[in-house]
């Protein structure tokens, strides 16, 4: 883990909340992204909800 959990805009795909938790947790952001999709697919749109609540809320610096 790298400290505290920051966006990664530059290279996010949408929002860089995926980046930002693969640059927190050493994980590969593919890997990151694959587990928000299957995590879609078993929750539906609560995913959905905590991904641009923390895209909205987290920082970016």
């Amino acid at each position: 883990m790298n400290g505290r959990f920051v966006l990664n805009r530059t290279q996010g795909k949408v929002m860089g909340v995926a980046a930002g938790l693969a640059d927190w947790t050493g994980i590969d952001a593919l890997l990151i992204r694959l587990g928000m999709v299957a995590a879609l697919l078993l929750t539906g749109p609560v995913v959905i909800l905590f991904y641009v609540l923390t895209g909205w809320l987290a920082s970016d610096r």
